[in-house]
Formats: structure tokens, sequence, C-alpha cells
């Protein structure tokens, strides 16, 4: 009777031990999928398993639409698609500066187009258009070394705040657009930032917020000077546009600064100024992945779309991916699910 008591207890225990064996296994296969996500921002669905897959056939040996690591290439907008833009930040700056300049001269608060600038007049700034715009990225822009600009950007980008969303400028930033550059990067694709933006006030900022070198910057930029200055040859920014970095415009400068189209390119809609860049990876030869960012989420970030639908209807038309921020992103900034 005794044999069997303890027989019966041994095999108790062990069934025990391998029970706990077991539901210990089970966690740690569950905890390593987790840590294995790429994208543990995105919301596990169709569209993300696009993105994954196509990584994965681009970047594997033996795969048809295998893509050598040398043209891993990515572009992505800036404003909207890897941070928030409403409002854009280089306006916030140029607002920044006007301040600065309306402390030393008050007057200019009552000269065009700074007034208009001053009291958001928005109709006048459209019905003068770019010249406008124009002068007052010059009255801010310019007349400074690169030294010197980069300088006042570091200020602003230390003691500003974001309106609306309340925190620093540098935490409105995309969590899952931080992840899916992290996830390129970590497959040997090279991510270039291709912006309708200043390229010198981008390339302050970049490899921090994003970790894209400032040579992997592509943007608007004003024409500049070598001059001597107290006895150190400087470059000037003056007050010219050189290149002014939007729509059709962005397949010229991809092709200035990398020769090859983009295997992967990422935009958002506001303004259409995406659709060229997006068009120009599409035809590609080979494999390639076009997405658009969707702002359809007032909650945590904002909504809003362009008049004539531009870009949703070229993604439709063209096949490419829409990434909906209310149903594909489960979180939109780190510091806060808003």
């Amino acid at each position: 009777m005794r044999k069997s008591i303890i027989n019966k207890s041994t095999i108790f225990k062990a069934v025990f031990t391998i029970i706990v064996f077991l539901i210990g296994s089970i966690f740690n296969v569950q905890a390593e999928v987790q840590a294995s996500d790429p994208l543990p921002s995105w919301t596990d669905g169709k569209l993300k398993m696009e993105i994954v897959r196509f990584v994965t056939r681009v970047t594997t040996k033996g795969s048809p639409d295998f893509v050598p690591s040398e043209q891993r290439i990515a572009t992505f907008d800036q404003d909207g698609t890897l941070w928030s833009e409403q409002p854009v930040v280089q306006g916030m700056f140029l607002m920044y500066k006007l301040e600065l300049m309306a402390a030393e001269d008050p007057s200019i608060r009552t000269k065009q187009p700074f007034k208009a600038a001053f009291e958001h007049d928005a109709k006048y700034l459209h019905t003068e258009g770019m010249p406008a715009i124009l002068k007052l990225f010059s009255a801010t822009h310019s007349g400074m070394s690169q030294e010197q600009f980069e300088m006042e950007v570091e200020e602003f980008f230390a003691k500003t705040k974001y309106p609306k969303l309340d925190v620093p400028i540098g935490q409105v930033v995309y969590q899952p657009m931080i992840e899916l550059l992290d996830f390129l990067r970590a497959n040997n694709f090279k991510t270039y930032i291709c912006s309708g933006g200043g390229i010198d006030f981008m390339r302050v900022l970049s490899a921090r917020l994003y970790g894209i070198p400032p040579e992997q910057v592509i943007g608007s930029s004003m024409k500049k000077e070598l001059q001597l200055v107290d006895g150190k040859w400087v470059l000037l920014r003056t007050g010219e546009l050189d290149s002014f970095n939007d729509k059709e415009v962005k397949p010229v400068n991809i092709d200035i600064h990398l020769g090859t189209r983009p295997l992967l390119a990422m935009g958002n809609v506001r303004s259409g100024g995406d659709i060229g860049m997006l068009r120009y990876s599409q035809g590609r030869k080979g494999p390639s992945l076009q997405l658009l960012v969707n702002h359809d989420d007032e909650k945590r970030e904002f909504a809003y779309a362009e008049g004539d639908n531009a870009s949703l209807s070229a993604a439709k038309e063209n096949g490419w991916l829409v990434v909906s921020i209310k149903n594909d992103w489960k979180s939109v900034f780190k510091f806060s699910d808003r």
C-alpha cells in the first residue's frame, strides 16, 4: 500500500513539474513573439502584414523579389508623416523668429506680409502667394551663417512646446514611424527624409529624432554664398529660394541627391505634395512599396484631408497602402495615447 502511495505522489510531482514547465514555455514563447514584433505600435492586421511581407520578400536571398542592400532606399516625407503638422513646426520657428525681430523693431507688426503672419491672416497670405511666403522666410532664415542658423534652431527646439498637445516639440514624433524606420534599417535599408521643409532646419534635428543623419535629408533650400567674415570663410544664407522641394520637384531632387528611385516611399494626405514622390517610386523596375498616412484620428492626433481628395484618390488608383492613424496605429505618440 505504501509503495502505491509513493508511486502516486511521485507521478503527481512529475506531472505538476511538466505542467509548470509547459506553462513557463508558453509564456516564454509569447514573450519572444512580442519581443520579435518589429512594429509593436502597429495594429495587427492586413496592412502591417503587407509591410512585413514586403520587407521579407526584398531582403530574402533566393526570393524572386530580392533587392541588394545597396538598392534598398526608403524616402519619407517629414511633416504629417514622421511628426505632426498641425501646425507645421518650421512655421512655428518662423513665428518664433518674427517675435524676436518684433521685440527689436515693433514697427514690423504693421508691415505686410509680417502683419498677416502676426494676425494669422491666411486669406492675405493665400492671395499674395509665394512672394509673400518667400519674403517671410527671407527675413527670418537668411543673412546669417550656417552655424548661426543651426544655433537658433537649437534654441527654438529647446524652449518651445507644441500647441494643442502641450509637449516639447521632440515628442510629437510618431512612435509607429520610429519603429518602421528602425525595422527598415535593421534590414539594411537606407532611410531618407524628402520633405518640403527647409533642408537646413531638418538637418539640425533629423539624427536625434529619427536616426537619420544630415546627409540623408532632402528638402527646400535657400541659396548660399561663400564669404570671408572676420577672417573666416563661411556660408551665408541669401534671401533667394534655391529649390522648393514639393510635389513634382521631389522626384527631381531625389534624383539629384540619390540617382535612383526609392524602393519604398511614404507620405501623407494634406496638399497632394507627396503624390509625385510615390509615383516616382512606383515607377522603378522591380518591386516597390508606397504608403500614405491618412489623418483620421481627431481624438489622439488630428483629423484633416484635402478638399479634392487628391492623395487618397491617387492611392486608390495606384494601389498604394493607406495607413489609417485611427485603425492602423495602436498608439500615436510615445508620451501618450491621446
